[in-house]
């Protein structure tokens, strides 16, 4: 089933909801307004020339209509192209041009983003604008005013061309085959096992506190429409927001980063307190590596509900676990499913259990390929063995099949020959009590290669400084070998971290490099 099949059979059903504010002034789009809406610019998408493979940019906030353009796309036979709503006109124009968007769709309260593009992006042929259009951009009301809300008879179904976070270099687009089933067949890979393992259905409210134009709660979000549950929006996180709203709205599913766990578990134990989470039935999380105390923690709080997979927009392969699981493997992101997992060293050859070597998934399915880039597409494959693919991530599995990531290939510390995995040092820091955020890597050293730096946000700036640093040096010593040991903090009033979990640590890296290998070389 899809959207128009729940227009028909529970049409003032909210289909989103926009928790902004107390009850009664949150807002919602029912399943009827969320159909007619995207009918009418499905029509619209048509008539400016869209075919079936063509591309819609989608440049808006956690907006009440977001869906209404993603169900638009998707039954127009579309690849979608969601746009970071925080990126700077250059990136926002890179997308647009690299993804070949013939269509851009923007809100008002992105207007001057929306505007700035507009000579960037000559490609572009029908450009519209959520709550009233600008000079270059249509009202999308107004444009779609004189269409019909009734589905089209030559629906097909589309798919995303989403971009990588572009944590070690530029995002790259990343394209699968167009489907060839009737739109109204949903998402005929992913729905089955939404239904058995994670209890979507009707009366499911599932809950987004993360940005929808990222892959996770924006296609679970597209999932959740096919079954005919809700889905409630947060504008943006906020650690007791975020219960408030479980609270409030009854929900059942959640999707969550390890980022959005440590916020919430640091509140103070009376507003963890405050709200009943007791509808909650699973809350699941990915993105990231989750230290293994604050999962454990997490657990503690909620109950054995915590779903954790491992996986990556490019459907490689990927991993899951159950709490039950976890807690028989700490520290895990669970087995392979639905496919063979292999661990190779440096000389790609496979190791055995428990050394640590490149992450490779051997699966079946369509693949993907790296928009405009082969050389990237070609170099995420085993020399050896095309069918196995990797997502750049250094990990070992133990005897039981079990598989614990270490950290990404690209920023392992090399020092003195020995390797150091960033994570374990950030995993330490992160739980200490005066830290919100952490970030680890090497810099260069003279007779070592690289050295561990820390670059630390604290719980408050204003405590910056030597003493802090030599408390969390003394935090360290008592918990990691001492090659591991930070041999330098920094501190910054916030880190580079996306709305997705993920730590943007390319350029703050970089940064460093060239201002101490400056020093160096001197």
């Amino acid at each position: 089933m899809y959207p128009p099949d729940f227009a028909t059979l529970t049409p003032d059903k909210p289909a989103v909801i926009l928790a902004d504010g107390p009850r009664g002034q949150e807002r919602i789009l029912t399943y009827r307004e969320l159909v007619e809406g995207s009918n009418r610019l499905g029509r619209l998408l048509v008539d400016s020339g869209l075919r079936p493979g063509d591309r819609l940019a989608i440049l808006a906030e956690n907006h009440l209509r977001y869906f209404e353009l993603v169900w638009a796309g998707l039954n127009c036979g579309l690849y979608i192209t969601p746009v970071n709503s925080h990126l700077t006109p250059p990136e926002v124009a890179y997308l647009i041009n690299d993804s070949g968007a013939k269509a851009l769709i923007s809100s008002r309260a992105l207007a001057e983003v929306a505007e700035a593009v507009v000579p960037e992006t000559p490609g572009v042929v029908r450009r519209l604008m959520l709550d009233g259009g600008s000079e270059h951009y249509e009202d999308l009301d107004a444009a779609t005013a004189g269409f019909s809300a009734e589905p089209r008879d030559d629906e097909i179904r589309g798919t995303f061309m989403l971009y990588s976070s572009g944590t070690t270099g530029r995002p790259k687009g990343i394209q699968f085959p167009l489907p060839d089933w009737p739109a109204s067949e949903g998402d005929v890979p992913l729905l089955p096992g939404a239904r058995g393992a994670f209890g979507f259905n009707a009366e499911a409210v599932y809950i987004s506190p993360a940005p929808l134009y990222h892959a996770a709660p924006l296609r679970v979000s597209a999932l959740m429409h096919s079954v005919g549950g809700t889905v409630v929006v947060l504008p943006k996180f906020d650690a007791e927001g975020a219960l408030h709203a479980i609270e409030r709205y009854r929900v059942t599913t959640s999707q969550w980063v390890p980022t959005m766990f440590v916020r919430m578990l640091k509140l103070p134990p009376e507003v963890r307190a405050r709200y009943d989470l007791s509808s909650l039935r699973i809350a699941v999380h990915a993105a990231a590596p989750c230290p293994v105390e604050v999962k454990r923690q997490m657990i503690e709080w909620w109950g054995p509900i915590i779903f954790e997979y491992y996986a990556g927009s490019e459907n490689v392969g990927s991993t899951g676990l159950t709490s039950e699981e976890w807690l028989a493997h700490p520290g895990s992101v669970g087995r392979a499913q639905g496919g063979v997992l292999h661990i190779c060293g440096e000389d790609d050859a496979e190791l055995p259990a428990g050394q640590d070597g490149v992450v490779y998934f051997e699966a079946k399915g369509a693949g993907f390929r790296y928009h405009n880039d082969p050389d990237r597409t070609r170099a995420v494959s085993h020399p050896a063995h095309p069918g196995w693919r990797t997502l750049g991530d250094i990990g070992h599995v133990d005897e039981d099949g079990y598989l614990y990531l270490s950290d990404r290939k690209d920023f392992t510390i090399i020092a003195g020959g020995v390797n150091i995995y960033p994570r374990e040092i950030e995993d330490v820091l992160v739980l200490h009590d005066e830290v919100v955020d952490v970030a680890v890597f090497g810099v260069p050293h003279p007779e070592l290669g690289e050295q561990v730096k820390a670059v630390v946000q604290p719980v408050r700036m204003a405590d910056a400084g030597d003493e802090l640093a030599a408390r969390l040096l003394e935090h360290c010593r008592t918990r990691l070998a001492p090659f591991k040991w930070p041999r330098s903090i920094d501190f910054v009033p916030e880190l580079p971290r996306l709305d997705n979990g993920k730590l943007y640590k390319k350029p703050l890296r970089d940064a460093y490099w060239a201002a101490e290998a400056s020093t160096v070389t001197r």
